[in-house]
């Protein structure tokens, strides 16, 4: 049975390591229901969006962390937004074709991986990564080894379990001004590899902890649920259309009769008449009906 999505946070008694395991599959199907990717693109969103979930987790503030993926080939954006309270979004750009078999470099081409962190209080931080891994999960290694110094293994498993769209994932990291042996941590890593999407998905999270380290000692937390949830609005759209100029507002006006401000995200369409537009003017916030 499928798991509804959520994030576990677990400490080993005996080593100075911590872990994370997160299962997506829900919101992975709400991000891609508006939209018909190709295949290998919906595993890119599906990586995206257990990284983006696992390194949340390891900031220590409120706020919103955005993972993006951008480059030349035929996928030229994937992205997802998380924040603190693991609410998730995210979307991908496609043109041209996609083979059924692309990896990562093939749907990127010349890209790199963008990592924005945005704490409510404190200052924005931007980290842009070469793709010199090969997969995700090795790029954003790299970065935490590169920006916190802090040995990281991910472990990111995306695929199909009863016919729909699943992810999951773990990460195990070494805490910080601790010493723990290089052997450990990664006696602790091949432990950790040899999980499957289908008992990620499938199993209670202290199932597949036992499962991988039956011999350890380890301390299971609560769980944080992870939901799909857009930041779109009709006040939102309201204020983007403020800032345009009002000709160009008229025009699409009298050519369209209304305009139509659709969300990537999630398929919302915010329709504003010229009703609408004078209130806008007038600084009064538009009428609520019209969202399909």
């Amino acid at each position: 049975m499928a798991q509804h999505d959520q994030l576990h946070r677990y400490l080993f008694e005996n080593y100075a390591v911590r872990g994370e395991l997160v299962t997506v599959s829900g919101s992975l199907q709400h991000i891609l229901e508006n939209h018909d990717y190709p295949q290998p693109v919906k595993m890119i969103l599906g990586e995206l969006l257990v990284a983006t979930s696992l390194l949340t987790a390891t900031l220590k503030f409120a706020g919103d962390i955005t993972v993006q993926l951008q480059g030349d080939g035929p996928m030229s954006l994937a992205v997802i937004n998380g924040n603190n309270r693991q609410e998730m979004r995210g979307v991908a750009r496609v043109q041209g074709d996609v083979p059924d078999d692309a990896d990562l470099k093939t749907l990127i081409g010349n890209g790199y991986l963008v990592i924005t962190i945005a704490p409510e209080e404190g200052e924005r931080y931007q980290g842009v990564v070469g793709l010199e891994g090969d997969t995700l999960a090795e790029c954003l290694e790299d970065y935490f080894m590169r920006s916190e110094q802090l040995p990281t293994r991910l472990f990111i498993r995306t695929g199909v379990v009863d016919g729909k769209a699943a992810a999951g994932g773990m990460l195990l990291q070494v805490l910080p001004a601790q010493d723990t042996q290089a052997n450990d941590f990664e006696h602790l890593a091949t432990l950790t590899d040899t999980i499957k999407l289908e008992e990620l998905t499938t199993l209670p999270a202290n199932d597949v902890l036992w499962r991988l380290y039956h011999e350890e000692e380890v301390t299971l937390y609560d769980p944080q649920d992870v939901v799909f949830k857009c930041t779109c609005s009709r006040e939102r759209c309201a204020g983007a259309l403020r800032t345009l100029p009002d000709e160009e507002i008229d025009s699409i006006l009298a050519e369209e009769g209304e305009i139509d401000m659709h969300c990537d995200y999630c398929g919302n369409h915010y329709l504003f008449n010229s009703m609408d537009i004078a209130e806008i003017r007038n600084n009064a916030s538009p009428a609520d009906p019209q969202v399909h």
